[in-house]
């Protein structure tokens, strides 16, 4: 190859230094765009002391903002809070009753005409629930009511008889004797009258009695009997008699925990002792309650003691019959 053609394929100085130029551009400001990027991840002073300052806060917002499904006010988280500083020194296992279960009876043998409640539904006291058969009894206050009406009628013809023979025997008319007569035939009118009035009252009673109204504010726990049956105070003695009762009622804010205590426990306990009671459905849940009735006879087949624990401020959790546990808290000491 010549010399002429060789110099033609070299490339001139100022060209190299031209195309260098470029790259190390390129290289800057990679460099830069890496130096910013690290300028801008580092922390800030303030922003730390920020953070700082806002973290406490936060906390406190978070534990003030109680959880959804959580009440702020029920029992349990009542007691929870004070459950820590009570210790208890017997646990014994019984069972939620009513404190006063009324059996609504009629007064006489008499046949259910109808029944306007069912189990569960709520009643208040002297709401009429169920009716008996009325028609002998008011036929029987026919009766009396007539009989009443004919005895004012004798004491009114007594009277008038009485004044009669006072007015005779004041003018010498009529002896004493007679006037004497009609006093006392104005006094067995008035006798008589009396007996009409209580034969009256009682009759009314009957047809009273046949209307079954509720004796307090409650439940209906149980229905005993069906319209059309037969229903009479007191049993024949056999299990194919009448029914004794129609309905049973119960109040279900009066409710207590029944329990029987071995008699090695009973020095550990007082009435209106202190005791926290948890239901077995609902283990999470506690009530304050105290001890409300201790049985003046021992059972001395079992060796127990049966104690009645009242149950403050029941709510619907707690459920007659179900189980549950009491807690008795300890007794102060005394000097």
């Amino acid at each position: 190859m010549s010399i002429e053609k060789l110099k033609a394929l070299r490339i001139e100085p100022e060209f190299k230094r031209r195309r260098e130029r470029p790259f190390r551009l390129i290289i800057i400001g990679i460099v830069g765009v890496l130096g910013s990027a690290a300028f801008l991840a580092r922390p800030w002073e303030h922003e730390s002391q920020r953070i700082m300052r806002t973290g406490p806060t936060s906390a406190a917002t978070a534990d003030e903002m109680p959880d959804a499904g959580t009440t702020a006010n029920t029992p349990g988280t009542a007691i929870n809070s004070a459950d820590g500083t009570d210790s208890a020194v017997l646990t014994v296992s019984g069972y939620i009753v009513n404190a006063a279960r009324i059996q609504i009876s009629p007064r006489f043998l008499g046949v259910v005409e109808w029944i306007g409640v069912k189990k569960g539904d709520p009643v208040f006291k002297g709401q009429v629930l169920a009716r008996l058969d009325d028609r002998d009894y008011k036929a029987k206050l026919v009766q009396a009511e007539g009989a009443l009406a004919s005895a004012n009628v004798a004491v009114e013809k007594g009277e008038l008889a009485y004044k009669r023979a006072h007015t005779l025997t004041t003018s010498r008319v009529a002896t004493q004797e007679s006037e004497d007569d009609a006093r006392l035939q104005l006094a067995d009118a008035r006798a008589s009258l009396q007996q009409a009035k209580g034969s009256r009252d009682d009759a009314q009673s009957y047809v009273d009695w046949c209307t079954i109204r509720s004796p307090i504010d409650g439940v209906v726990v149980e229905k005993l009997v069906n319209s059309d049956e037969l229903v009479m105070p007191q049993s024949f003695g056999g299990q194919g008699g009448p029914s004794t009762a129609i309905l049973a009622v119960a109040n279900p804010h009066e409710l207590q925990v029944e329990i029987d205590v071995n008699e090695s426990d009973l020095s550990k306990i007082s009435l209106n002792q202190k005791c926290l009671v948890s239901p077995e459905a609902y283990p999470d849940r506690l009530y304050h309650g105290h001890v409300a009735e201790i049985a003046p006879e021992a059972n001395r087949a079992k060796g127990t003691l049966q104690i009645k624990v009242q149950i403050e401020s029941p709510d619907r959790y707690l459920t007659p019959e179900l189980s549950a546990k009491v807690q008795f808290i300890a007794l102060p000491d005394v000097g």
